[in-house]
């Protein structure tokens, strides 16, 4: 975490598809989901929910109102955590796969190559920059791990936080998480009822859920969090800073 100015800033890493979400115009991605990394699981007592804040919860010492937000505490220690990505009003930089106009071997780097410097792979899902029939381009793209602050493109500012289970999510919230278009994914499902529009057949058939569930699985189950387990998560709903 750093502060530039009276802001503090935390990194955040997006998958390739995440970023085009958070890029797209129409229903852009605006919530993530993060496992809370809870130090212990003392049988004596439990992990739950709690929220602090607001303009009863308190001020800071410099007199200032606490932002209104989730966290999670031990029943038996009253051990208690607050989301490390920041709290509402705090913002996150975006650190995403990318390379450097130096990582281009290619006779025709583009017109405003020299201009961008870097270039971002998600806008390259084809791993090619300006040729496509191009056998001379090779493209070496640089990790997300690895890149700086001056080169991320995306800051978002975090709006609310609260702690919930990850099978909590809400229809609302798939398309939220950058759950595809569910009139992109409607057509080897049957039919709509009668007089039901396609929003309403994915509704009832929770087509964003399932999506993000996948999602979920695709990123998380590898790592022991898997979409059954039903692990607390931080849900973070941000807007991005233009």
């Amino acid at each position: 975490i750093c502060s530039r100015g009276s802001v503090k800033e935390s990194m955040l890493y997006l998958t390739d598809d995440s970023v085009r979400a958070v890029l797209r115009s129409v229903n852009p991605k605006s919530q993530t989901r993060r496992v809370v990394k809870l130090p212990h699981n003392n049988p004596l007592g439990q992990w739950e929910p709690m929220t602090i804040g607001g303009p009863r919860g308190g001020r800071t010492a410099a007199g200032e109102t606490i932002p209104e937000q989730g966290g999670i505490w031990h029943t038996r220690t009253g051990d208690s955590l607050m989301c490390p990505y920041g709290q509402p009003g705090d913002r996150l930089w975006v650190r995403e796969a990318w390379c450097h106009l130096n990582d281009v071997r290619t006779g025709d780097p583009g017109s405003d190559a020299l201009q961008r410097r870097v270039f971002y792979r998600a806008d390259y899902p084809g791993d090619t920059l300006m040729h496509d029939d191009d056998p001379a381009e090779k493209i070496k793209w640089r990790s997300s791990r690895f890149m700086p602050r001056w080169a991320s493109r995306l800051t978002l500012e975090i709006l609310s936080v609260r702690v919930e289970r990850v099978q909590d999510v809400s229809y609302e919230d798939a398309i939220a998480e950058g759950a595809a278009d569910y009139a992109n994914y409607m057509a080897d499902e049957p039919l709509n009822e009668v007089g039901e529009t396609i929003e309403q057949t994915a509704r009832r058939l929770q087509w964003p859920q399932r999506q993000y569930r996948l999602l979920w699985d695709e990123l998380n189950a590898s790592r022991g969090h898997p979409w059954q387990a039903n692990p607390y998560v931080w849900r973070i709903e941000f807007r991005r800073v233009r």
